[in-house]
């Protein structure tokens, strides 16, 4: 990790993933430990709390998993929306800039944001580091935009975890980086698209599970250990993730449906707080089709209601018109057919990951 990317010992790292995660053991400790930095354990997920943490602290190395960095969008954008109409005016104008700047050359216009970066306890931040699930390229954009570095990487735990990460001069964070040097990594049975299951091989990756001989032979082809990722590796060596194996839908039409990429898609609305993509059958037509799971951004449906004058703010009704409009841009067997409403957060991991098992057809639907 340090031959990746500059740590030194005046840095800080904030912690506010799970301290028995790989992840976090790996990069907010040891690797600070190594170097010799400070590190700030975070007091909750409480978005009132880590930015106050971040305010006292300044930190300069923030690792994170990506739903956090979508709420911290929808937070600020939310709070936008409260502003008087002058000021969401002015706000409206500078943002107009500061994209156009973006475009000519990427974060440009990034001096217009600093009251954003400063508000959080992020003006003197050097890295944020997503990690533990992909990075929708919306995401990153809006934070490449308002100024914050921002470096996608790639692991398992088997792997130490990190196998891959962008280098911070020249991050592309539509894809998960480079290897980590004395890693390897190629795709297996490349298909369309060149897409095939990720594989890696080097001396942090694991030698096997502990006392499972059957286990360890499925995850491994000679020395290289299958992820259970498919992905890409374009023409300059970067590393792209497409979906998971076990989580790729087939049509009776022999496409194939990365669920994964049509949920970072959605979740661009800001009236959807979060999204689970799963293929179903239609009581009424007994066929397959695409589900949108949705639990809702209320508060943004209420506004987006009043703000163009929809009397009737049913979510379900709201949403459904919203994923229909957008199916627009996809190709129709990418399509979702259907939503359903949850009332309450999906159950995660430590991780913040949704439980995808639970939502899967033969599984328990909560």
């Amino acid at each position: 990790m340090c031959e990746a990317i500059d740590f030194n010992s005046t840095d800080i790292f904030y912690s506010l993933l799970p301290l028995n995660h790989v992840f976090s053991q790996t990069v907010n400790i040891l690797a600070s430990f190594f170097i010799g930095a400070t590190t700030t354990l975070a007091r909750s997920l409480k978005s009132k709390e880590i930015k106050e943490d971040c305010i006292k602290t300044q930190p300069t190395i923030f690792p994170v998993v990506p739903l956090i960095l979508e709420k911290f969008i929808k937070g600020i954008e939310n709070e936008i929306n409260k502003l008087p109409t002058a000021k969401k005016v002015l706000f409206g104008t500078l943002n107009g800039v500061g994209t156009f700047l973006h475009k000519v050359k990427k974060g440009s216009g990034s001096f217009l944001y600093s009251t954003i970066r400063k508000q959080v306890g992020l003006d003197n931040l050097k890295l944020l580091v997503p990690g533990s699930a992909a990075l929708p390229a919306w995401v990153s954009k809006k934070f490449e935009k308002w100024g914050f570095p921002i470096i996608q990487g790639y692991g398992l735990t088997e792997t130490s975890p990190v196998i891959s990460v962008n280098p911070p001069h020249a991050p592309k964070n539509e894809s998960i980086g480079l290897p980590l040097p004395g890693l390897e990594v190629k795709i297996l049975s490349p298909g369309e698209n060149e897409i095939g299951e990720i594989a890696v091989k080097g001396d942090s990756v694991f030698k096997g599970f502990w006392k499972n001989e059957e286990a360890t032979a499925e995850v491994f082809e000679g020395e290289w250990f299958k992820t259970g990722d498919m992905g890409f590796i374009d023409s300059d060596g970067y590393l792209y993730i497409t979906g998971r194996k076990k989580s790729v839908i087939v049509t009776k039409g022999g496409k194939n449906i990365y669920p994964e990429e049509i949920e970072a898609y959605l979740s661009r609305s800001p009236l959807i707080e979060e999204i689970l993509v799963s293929y179903q059958t239609n009581p009424n037509t007994e066929k397959r089709e695409l589900v949108a799971t949705i639990y809702p951004n209320y508060e943004a449906i209420d506004e987006y209601c009043k703000k163009n004058k929809i009397k009737d703010n049913d979510p379900h009704k709201v949403l459904t018109g919203i994923v229909k409009k957008m199916n627009e841009e996809l190709t129709d067997f990418k399509r979702v057919r259907r939503v359903k409403i949850r009332d309450e957060e999906f159950p995660k991991t430590t991780t913040q990951k949704i439980k995808r098992y639970l939502f899967e057809e033969k599984g328990l639907e909560v």
